[in-house]
């Protein structure tokens, strides 16, 4: 299958993966669904929109093409939880975010649908990730993956209060170089529009711990944006905030600009 994802690659040593922002789904699937479920409430919305700019500057994109709940490509095709004592959304959800059935009762895909799932569409995802990422570790020497993400800025079920607008994930330091993520930090400082933390309730998930390997020189990043930045709500349909949107991507550049600019020291 060819479709699976969208990928322009880039003449930086820079990546950006975009795991979430697909609608489509597996063959079948729909009539399976739950009507909540078919209105795919957990998709990363717009999130091209908002980083439009990337082409232009070198950057490459790598976006999926399919719901998270066909497959989650943020997580490890062994399904491991990635925050103990948190509910797990799972590799290939049942659930939604707020707890909610995805599917019908007796419809959910069985343990053979989920492994036929994780072949067809997270293998080549992620073979295409590795592969991107080699390019740029020949070519430049290092490379940097940035995912990007965005989500509802309060769900109780999987976090406590508010999230803060963007929310930077190096699995606590371990997957990328500290001068990266305090240069990435220090640009963030500079956009008093919105507030920001690193390693919060987000660390990232399982690409940017996978990837992740500094003492390699690939450096991953995850930038978990929350959705009260850019969409007019955070209610179904998820209607865009046009002029909010515009001020966030400019804000997102500067980040990237960041990212960009930044050398390993031994490249020096």
């Amino acid at each position: 299958m060819t479709n699976i994802f969208s990928f322009t690659s880039g003449t930086l040593p820079i990546l950006v993966t975009i795991p979430h922002a697909g609608d489509r789904l597996a063959p079948g699937m729909d009539e399976r669904m739950t009507p909540r479920g078919r209105r795919l409430p957990d998709t990363d919305w717009y999130m091209e929109h908002l980083y439009a700019f990337a082409l232009s500057k070198g950057i490459g994109i790598l976006r999926a093409n399919f719901s998270r709940y066909v497959v989650d490509l943020n997580r490890g095709r062994d399904d491991a939880a990635l925050y103990a004592g948190r509910p797990s959304t799972g590799l290939v959800p049942l659930l939604g975010f707020d707890g909610q059935p995805i599917y019908l009762e007796g419809q959910e895909p069985d343990a053979a649908e989920i492994a036929e799932r994780t072949e067809r569409y997270w293998k080549p995802y992620h073979d295409a990730v590795q592969a991107e990422l080699n390019r740029l570790k020949e070519q430049f020497g290092w490379a940097i993956l940035w995912d990007a993400h965005s989500i509802c800025s309060e769900i109780p079920r999987l976090f406590e209060g508010r999230l803060p607008d963007l929310n930077f994930g190096t699995n606590s330091g371990q997957s990328c170089a500290p001068a990266l993520a305090e240069t990435i930090m220090a640009r963030a400082e500079t956009l008093p529009s919105y507030t920001h933390v690193r390693d919060g309730r987000f660390k990232g998930g399982y690409t940017t711990r996978h990837y992740g390997q500094p003492a390699s020189d690939i450096h991953a990043i995850q930038l978990e944006i929350a959705q009260s930045t850019y969409l007019a709500s955070e209610r179904d349909p998820w209607p865009i905030n046009l002029q909010t949107a515009a001020h966030l991507s400019t804000a997102i550049e500067q980040l990237l600009d960041a990212a960009t600019d930044w050398r390993p020291a031994s490249k020096f």
